[in-house]
């Protein structure tokens, strides 16, 4: 009988050593990459991105437009 008790003791003690490996403590994990300071964070970096690309083509339209118009009169720029 008390060889049973030693025994189950002994398989406990070790289990638990084998369980808790080298480092007991495991790593702490990688920060967590920054997140948008609002929900809406990335839709209005859509907007703002949009605004952009629309005044870029108004400022090709208006170029294209006066060339066109200025063809149209005759008057010849180089």
């Amino acid at each position: 009988m008390d060889e049973l008790k030693v025994s189950t003791a002994a398989v406990a003690l070790l289990f638990i050593l084998g369980c808790s490996g080298p480092n007991a403590n495991p790593p702490p994990p990688p920060p967590a990459p920054a997140r948008p300071t609002t929900v809406f964070e990335p839709l209005t970096q859509q907007l703002e991105r949009a605004r952009e690309v629309q005044n870029t083509v108004d400022e090709n339209t208006d170029a294209t437009r006066k060339a066109v118009d200025e063809q149209e009169r005759g008057d010849h720029s180089p």
